[in-house]
């Protein structure tokens, strides 16, 4: 059995259905790129996995276990976390201390959650930053907290859902450095992202959905010549 999986999900809302079937396989150590047009079902995916949203039917199976009908704190105590797309820090509060709030997911005392944090923090590059509030941050900043406060819950399998949308040439360079260097630290990593050198560089294999359905699967350079991806995603000029 693969170290993660999703088996035939569907996620109705109302009459539409957002995902519709999608299946895929995660094994241990990976990168898979998941793309698509907006819309396509990716977040809804996401959300799904993470108990966000129930799924209308299918399963999650995470290390051999039916994940799909736990709560959201018990996904996370297992070793799944996740970013969100519309990155909501706490504002008020310095990154340190936004680090140390998601920390207590995995520890009890707030010395250990500070410890945690404290750690993560310069595992992400934030050192210099730990004691300016959140909301002072650029949006790169902002990116790469909510990337720090998903590593303090220090996930086996983590869900990066367009860490990289808004940034420039130069940070989106160093994204790509911190998505390696999770990855190199023994993290699995599911990534959504439209930015197609940030996806075609770090993944190992991508599927792509559209309408919620399985469009394409394979290699970066498999996915990339796919006709139907062509067609719904990327378009002639990329091709």
């Amino acid at each position: 059995m693969a170290y993660f999986q999703v088996e035939k999900l569907v996620k109705y809302f109302g009459g539409l259905a957002a995902v519709n079937g999608v299946s895929f396989q995660v094994e241990k150590g990976e990168i898979l790129g998941l793309i698509g047009p907006n819309g396509s079902g990716k977040t809804t995916t996401f959300n799904m996995i993470s108990a966000y949203h129930r799924p209308t039917s299918g399963r999650v199976i995470f290390k051999g276990q039916e994940i799909h009908r736990l709560p959201t704190h018990k996904i996370c105590r297992l070793g799944i976390g996740r970013t969100f797309q519309v990155v909501k820090p706490l504002g008020r509060m310095s990154v340190l201390d936004n680090v140390i709030a998601a920390a207590y997911s995995r520890v009890n005392s707030r010395r250990e959650a500070r410890d945690l944090a404290l750690e993560t923090v310069q595992f992400c590059g934030m050192t210099p930053v730990k004691d300016v509030l959140a909301k002072s941050l650029p949006i790169a900043g902002r990116k790469r907290l909510e990337i720090a406060r998903a590593m303090a819950t220090r996930p086996e399998l983590l869900l990066l859902d367009e860490t990289a949308a808004g940034l420039n040439p130069t940070e989106l360079l160093a994204a790509i450095d911190l998505i390696k260097k999770i990855r190199e630290n023994g993290t699995t990593i599911i990534i959504i992202e439209h930015i197609m050198h940030v996806i075609m560089t770090i993944s190992d294999r991508i599927h792509a959905i559209n309408f919620g359905q399985t469009i394409a699967e394979g290699t970066p350079k498999e996915v990339a010549a796919n006709k139907e991806v062509i067609e719904a995603y990327l378009g002639t000029d990329y091709a």
